[in-house]
């Protein structure tokens, strides 16, 4: 087994575990913070497949800025203590079918598929061009969708911490 091989397994391992850690724990502080593994054991994988700008990517914006809003949000709302109520037999066997019949799907849709190589010569890219693509809100501009993103997610966590501090009297 070479190294590439081991490590591969080894944040797919951690990516499985702590997935299933997130959506099964009870206490909110302890699945964020499950999250944060996930998501860093993401930007490994993709470090390890040479893409290091997504790499980074995924550890500055996701690692390091939705997660820290997510558990900030938490700090805030002073519901560290509170613990999630278990879900019913009702509700776990649904989910578990669901959960089991979306993962068969994607197997057999992989499985299924000819992955063709690739025939073309690759055209080199300049970093100053991805750099203008960024920053531009032109046709192939990404700074637009992202203040969109951006506007959204902070309507949502505003949303989201007045639910959290209304009072039940």
């Amino acid at each position: 087994m070479t190294s590439n091989q081991f490590m591969f397994l080894l944040f797919s391992a951690v990516i499985v575990i702590f997935s299933i850690l997130t959506v099964t724990s009870r206490r909110i502080l302890r699945a964020a913070t499950f999250l944060l593994f996930v998501l860093v054991s993401t930007a490994g994988l993709y470090f390890l497949l040479k893409y290091n700008f997504l790499a980074a990517i995924q550890l500055t914006l996701y690692a390091g800025g939705i997660v820290v809003l997510i558990i900030f949000s938490i700090l805030l709302t002073s519901h560290i203590a509170e613990k999630l109520p278990t879900a019913s037999l009702m509700k776990k066997w649904p989910a578990a079918m669901v959960a089991l019949v979306g993962a068969a799907l994607c197997i057999v849709v992989i499985l299924q598929y000819n992955f063709p190589g690739s025939v073309g010569s690759t055209e080199l890219v300049n970093v100053t061009d991805i750099g203008e693509n960024l920053i531009s809100y032109g046709r192939h501009g990404y700074a637009l969708p992202f203040e969109v993103i951006s506007v959204l997610l902070l309507a949502a966590m505003i949303g989201a911490i007045v639910l959290a501090k209304k009072r039940k009297d």
